[in-house]
């Protein structure tokens, strides 16, 4: 896991995970991903969150948001099945052909994440957003433990999947187009 932006080496997506559309939590991840995007540290960004619903949208909400942050909507893909740490882990490789993401989140749910990719023998690195003013409250620390439990019991015992699969949407990143580049002389 990295906190340096400088240090973190460069990958061809990042996986921003998601929160409540209106978390402060939520910022946090998609301002260090759009300064992943912006470093060249990645090259698209994978925002994968909640839809269970009709009014309730977490990856068009950080989409959103993304490109409030300069972000091309065209570098973002949404993945509106991420209903848990899990599913977005499982679901960027098996979905979205993405074997080694640079998963972004605040520290403790990255390791988590980890967790979860490296079970999955995913080659994934983490990149720790910063964690909002509000940070510190017992009820967030309570329910990181008990979904840390929970993972293992997911990876170990019950081998869960995602909850959704389907068929593969890879993405697929345009290599410049070298015609285009300045020659040197």
């Amino acid at each position: 896991m990295y906190t340096d932006l400088a240090t973190i080496p460069a990958r061809r997506v990042g996986l921003v995970l998601g929160a409540s559309e209106d978390s402060p939590y939520t910022r946090e991840r998609l301002v260090a991903g759009a300064a992943l995007y912006h470093a060249g540290k990645v090259q698209h960004l994978l925002v994968s969150g909640d839809n269970h619903r009709a009014d309730y949208d977490e990856p068009t909400a950080m989409k959103e948001g993304l490109m409030v942050l300069r972000v091309p909507a065209a570098a973002i893909t949404c993945d509106y099945a991420g209903f848990r740490t899990l599913d977005s882990v499982v679901r960027a490789q098996a979905i979205f052909g993405v074997n080694d993401p640079i998963i972004v989140s605040q520290a403790d749910h990255v390791a988590r994440a980890l967790l979860i990719a490296r079970g999955h023998d995913m080659a994934a690195i983490g990149y720790a957003a910063a964690y909002p003013a509000t940070h510190g409250q017992t009820r967030y620390y309570l329910r990181e433990a008990l979904a840390r439990v929970a993972a293992l019991l997911d990876l170990y015992l019950w081998h869960r999947q995602p909850k959704f699969l389907g068929s593969a949407e890879p993405i697929i990143i345009a290599e410049p187009d070298a015609s285009a580049l300045p020659l040197n002389p």
